[in-house]
């Protein structure tokens, strides 16, 4: 099995369809991205949706993180139970049962969270106390067209709200930008920041994200942190966005060619339970290295069909391995319960998603 596999073996021994990640090209992800961030002075938090494995998160940590970013309660619940000391929720928490754990989650760990709506504050204050009470930014959407409030004057009022709430304590503002939009998020966040300025309001966090055009963080000055989670995989997504290129890519999933009905057409063994049925644009489901001109054109659950028209010179055979990038890498890691590490194709660890399907 490919959760057996020995340290030292090649990852072409692998049962599939397998995630094989490369250690060499992550640990030049996390540097070149730390380096660019201490370079404009710029706090990074690294999200942790891309990988969910504390050892990968604390890699990042060592390389000069200053703390993680979450998604939901439980997810976060397992970096706590990690060690984790600095965590951000970026996700409107509402329901019982989410404050409920919310509030057993504050005791172990450092932790903010956010909001966009009275009604998210409202459940907030009615689980926090003075004594223990909860940091809260501020989600503004700048033009990612997703959560967040409007404007900046709307930001402001939900501010105000959260430092008038005993158990809550205003941390400042948060937004998932839409990529290469620096110009337009600058100045809804500088505007913002005058009028919390203005209405004696501390900002001690503006936290800003995302991974396709990150290196153009230093385009908006009023930021003092950076999120991301993309980058430490890299995929076909960001390889287009031009952050990085294919090369940059440590992702890939290794598959297996289980039929050749014609000549033009070939089944592998990574269908949408493997690959992610995630188009982002594209008009199929990933880049087979060794077949760049090969086309996964459908995918069922446990089958991928991959269109060889318009390959030349050998196509692949029944029993070939074939190694695919994802055109979201973020998925694949919800897709499996553990991943291959390698080095030259090497296998060098084994790591448990430790917060797959972590999803409330």
């Amino acid at each position: 099995m490919a959760y057996e596999a020995e340290i030292g073996q090649s990852i072409n021994r692998l049962s599939t369809p397998v995630p094989v990640i490369d250690e060499d090209i992550v640990a030049a992800n996390i540097a070149r991205v730390q380096d660019y961030m201490d370079e404009i002075g710029r706090s990074f938090r690294p999200h942790i949706k891309t990988h969910k494995i504390p050892r990968i998160a604390q890699a990042q940590l060592q390389a000069g993180a200053k703390g993680i970013n979450c998604q939901k309660v439980s997810e976060a619940e397992i970096f706590a139970d990690a060690g984790f000391e600095d965590i951000l929720i970026t996700y409107n928490i509402l329901g019982e049962e989410k404050l409920v754990e919310l509030y057993k989650l504050s005791k172990k760990t450092k932790l903010s969270v956010c909001v966009d709506s009275e009604t998210t504050i409202e459940g907030l204050a009615g689980t926090f106390s003075p004594e223990k009470a909860l940091t809260v930014l501020v989600e503004c959407d700048t033009g990612a067209g997703r959560c967040g409030v409007q404007s900046p004057e709307r930001a402001l009022v939900l501010a105000q709200k959260i430092a008038a709430s005993p158990g809550l304590k205003f941390g400042g503002l948060m937004t998932y930008p839409r990529p290469d939009s620096e110009v337009e998020s600058e100045r809804y966040l500088a505007r913002a920041l005058v009028l919390l300025t203005g209405a004696g309001l501390d900002c001690p966090t503006i936290s800003y994200g995302g991974t396709p055009s990150l290196f153009n963080s230093h385009l908006v000055p009023s930021a003092t942190e950076h999120r991301a989670g993309t980058y430490v995989y890299n995929d076909r997504a960001m390889a287009r966005s031009g952050h990085c290129t294919l090369e940059d890519c440590a992702m890939t999933i290794l598959a297996t060619v289980v039929s050749r009905p014609t000549a033009n057409r070939a089944i592998i063994d990574a269908g949408s339970k493997g690959l992610t049925s995630d188009l982002l644009g594209f008009e199929d489901f990933g880049i087979i290295t060794e077949y760049p001109k090969a086309r996964i054109v459908e995918l069922s659950e446990e089958h991928g069909s991959v269109d060889l028209s318009a390959v030349t010179g050998k196509r692949p055979e029944i029993g070939e391995k074939l190694r695919i990038i994802p055109n979201h890498t973020c998925v694949v890691s919800n897709l499996f319960d553990r991943v291959v590490f390698h080095k030259g194709g090497k296998v060098t660890r084994l790591e448990t998603i430790a917060a797959r399907g972590r999803v409330w």
